[in-house]
C-alpha cells in the first residue's frame, strides 16, 4: 500500500464535471493498492495517518493533528502509484491491484479513516478524476507499508 499525502488547506475532487468530495484544511491522499495487501497493512496506515501530527501550531511548527484542527482527509484511488518505469519508456502498471482487488480494500481503508474519529470525503474508485488543491506549506509525505 503507497500513499502520498500532501498537507492542504483545501481540495477537491471532479468527476464527469461535478465535485464528488471536498475538504477544507487537512489532508489530500493519493492512495495505491497492490494486489498482496492485507487488512494489517490497513490498519498501520489509517493509524499512522490518523495520529500524524504535521499541521502547523500558531509558532508555525508541524504540532497539530487533524483532531486539533477539525480538518478532514480527501482520499483518492490512485494506481499510477505503482507505476514502474524502470525499463523502456513506458511505465507498467503490472504491480497495480486491479479493480476487483482495490476497490474493496479502498472502501476499507476509508472505513478505518472514519472510524477514528477522521472525516473523510473520496473520490469515485475507478473513475478519471480531476483534483484541485491548494497546499498548506512544501509539505507531501510518501507512507508505504
Amino acid at each position: 500500500m503507497r500513499v502520498l499525502l500532501q498537507r492542504v488547506s483545501r481540495a477537491e475532487v471532479r468527476v464527469d464535471g461535478r465535485v464528488v468530495g471536498k475538504i477544507g484544511v487537512g489532508y489530500c491522499l493519493l492512495v495505491g493498492f497492490t494486489q498482496t495487501d492485507t487488512e494489517p497493512q490497513l490498519i498501520w496506515m489509517a493509524d499512522k495517518i490518523a495520529g500524524l501530527r504535521i499541521l502547523a501550531d500558531p509558532a508555525g511548527k508541524m504540532n497539530l493533528a487533524l483532531s486539533d484542527v477539525t480538518g478532514a482527509i480527501l482520499v483518492i484511488s490512485q494506481f499510477t502509484l505503482y507505476g514502474d518505469a524502470t525499463a523502456g519508456r513506458r511505465p507498467s502498471f503490472l504491480a497495480a491491484a486491479p479493480g476487483p482487488i482495490a476497490e474493496p480494500l479502498y472502501d476499507s481503508f476509508v472505513a478505518m479513516l472514519r472510524d477514528r474519529g477522521c472525516t473523510v470525503e473520496t473520490g469515485e474508485f475507478g473513475a478519471m478524476s480531476e483534483v484541485e488543491l491548494v497546499n498548506d506549506g512544501p509539505t507531501t509525505i510518501w507512507l508505504e507499508r
